[in-house]
C-alpha cells in the first residue's frame, strides 16, 4: 500500500494592502479576528475594497489572486479560533472575493 502524506501549505501572503497615505491608520486587517484596524468592521470593509480597487486598478487579477490567498489565511485563523461556529465558506467567499471586481458576466450583453 502506498501513501503519500502531503506537506502543509505554508503560509499565504502578509496582509499588508491597502497601503496607508499619510497618518492615517491603515485599513488593514487585524489577526486572527480579521476586523479592520482602523474601524473595526469586518476586513476588508468598504474603505479598504475602495483602496483595494484603486491600488489594483491595472492588474485586477492580481488583486484576485492576493484576495484568495487571504481568504485562505482568514480560514486558517477562524478555524483555529472556533472550529464549530466559524463562517461558512460562502459567508467567507462573498467577504473576500464575491465584491472582486475580476468577474466575467456568464452571458455577454448585448450591444
Amino acid at each position: 500500500m502506498i501513501t503519500t502524506r502531503l506537506p502543509m501549505p505554508g503560509p499565504g501572503p502578509r496582509p499588508d494592502r491597502p497601503r496607508a497615505y499619510g497618518a492615517a491608520v491603515p485599513h488593514t486587517p487585524v489577526r486572527p479576528s480579521w476586523a479592520c484596524r482602523a474601524d473595526g468592521e469586518p476586513w476588508p470593509c468598504a474603505h479598504a475594497r475602495l483602496a483595494l480597487k484603486a491600488e489594483y486598478d491595472r492588474n485586477l487579477a492580481a488583486l484576485t489572486i492576493y484576495l484568495a490567498g487571504l481568504l485562505f489565511e482568514a480560514m486558517r485563523d477562524f478555524y483555529h479560533l472556533n472550529p464549530h461556529d466559524g463562517p461558512s465558506p460562502q459567508q467567507m467567499y462573498q467577504r473576500f472575493l464575491g465584491w472582486s471586481p475580476f468577474r466575467r458576466p456568464i452571458v455577454e450583453p448585448a450591444d
